[in-house]
């Protein structure tokens, strides 16, 4: 069972992305009908989008026939579900089971019932001790890529979940534990769980890439279910094993041998951190962040504001790089990597004409077992493989890891 302090971090980081970036920051603190075809047993891609610069989101089917809702894809947190914006639409398919779901988050939260289909309600596989809210549903993920018996939280309230329909969680299984309430113990299938189980893939295993968006809702996204796709990378793929420092451990979380930005270095010895598709920025411990921020002249942060640091225009062409030393192999964010361009400003709660850099503080300082996060603007720039077969993480160049900042 989680720590107190682990539950925090929990809340601390899982999703609640609002498209209001004011609410985004905080939090990072804090398809057709189902068909029947045959399983195929491989990796699967579906796209998803950057919405607003600041999260990404894929379609998702559920119930036969389909609604689909556009979810936010989180690997901070493992709870998959719906009713945020557009409302949860029961089909012949959907089961509610009467068990109560809450989730909290940072900024936001859901409760409300979960819902699963006949099938695993006889299997035994949940259960069930609390009357009130949860569903199972067929998810379709893809035409050929169909998940069965999948637990859905249908929210019936929630908090700061604005221009998305819910969350699809991609996060370890253990994350739900703690979600249904009274049962402490109770764990809910992911759907890469049951992918797995449904012989849908032959690994647990998501390739993501990201990349800078050019539209405030550019599908410039892809999700990799089952395995990775070679062409969205460049080189060879450097993992690392889950770091096993708690509270980073219970999300996807790794170990940074060394962090610098330019000739300072943040970290004397190794320090956890986690990786998190969920949270839009680069969050550094307190202190690792100060020191980044008394390296760039006249650097400020827009605590008020934004939550960011603002960068003045005559600091922008000496800005170093910010380096992550990952597996042995270093992974570096150029100037155009750590800046928020000018036209983004107002998605993100900023000012006309400032400059805003993309790294923030965690909210704590160093030493407490989670001292950074790697968001979506670190992704943008790498392929990144969540490995849950083999416990690790894995990242890779691609073609836009090095860009040319243009303001």
């Amino acid at each position: 069972m989680r720590s107190l302090s682990a539950l925090l971090f929990t809340i601390l980081i899982a999703a609640s992305r609002s498209i209001s970036w004011a609410l985004s920051l905080h939090a990072d603190r804090a398809r057709a009908s189902s068909l029947k075809g045959r399983p195929t047993s491989g990796p699967t891609t579906i796209p998803a989008s950057n919405l607003a610069y600041t999260q990404y989101t894929t379609s998702v089917g559920i119930g036969s026939p389909a609604t689909y809702y556009n979810l936010v894809v989180d690997t901070g947190s493992s709870n998959t579900f719906v009713g945020t914006g557009k409302k949860y639409d029961r089909t012949s398919t959907s089961v509610p089971t009467g068990q109560d779901v809450n989730v909290s988050y940072w900024t936001g939260f859901f409760s409300g019932v979960e819902c699963l289909s006949s099938s695993a309600l006889s299997s035994g596989m949940y259960k069930l001790t609390w009357p009130n809210p949860l569903d199972y549903d067929t998810v379709t993920l893809a035409a050929d890529f169909v998940i069965t018996n999948q637990s859905i939280g249908d929210a019936l309230q929630y908090a700061d979940f604005g221009g998305v329909d819910g969350i699809i969680g991609v996060g370890p299984v253990d994350l739900t534990q703690g979600t249904l309430p009274p049962d402490t113990n109770a764990l809910i299938p992911t759907v890469t769980n049951n992918a797995l189980k449904q012989g849908l893939i032959k690994k647990q295993t998501l390739g993501v890439s990201f990349a800078p968006a050019t539209t405030s809702n550019d599908t410039n996204g892809v999700l990799t279910y089952g395995g990775i796709d070679h062409v969205l990378y460049t080189g060879e793929i450097i993992y690392t094993p889950v770091t096993k420092t708690l509270p980073a451990a219970q999300f996807w979380g790794i170990n940074v041998t060394c962090l610098t930005y330019g000739t300072h270095t943040f970290t004397p010895q190794s320090t956890a951190g986690i990786v998190d598709t969920g949270t839009t920025a680069v969050l550094l411990a307190d202190d690792f962040f100060a020191m980044y921020l008394d390296a760039i002249p006249g650097a400020y942060l827009d605590a008020n504001n934004t939550g960011f640091i603002v960068i003045p225009s005559s600091s922008v062409a000496d800005i170093q790089p910010l380096n992550f030393t990952i597996g042995g192999c270093v992974f570096s964010m150029d100037t155009a990597a750590q800046l928020i361009p000018l036209d983004q400003n107002a998605m993100f709660g900023g000012k006309t004409g400032l400059q805003y850099g993309v790294v923030a503080t965690i909210g704590a300082d160093s030493g407490r077992g989670l001292d950074f996060v790697i968001g979506q603007k670190f992704m943008e720039r790498y392929y990144v493989v969540f490995d849950a077969d083999d416990n690790r993480v894995g990242f890779a160049y691609t073609d836009h890891t090095f860009l040319t900042y243009l303001p």
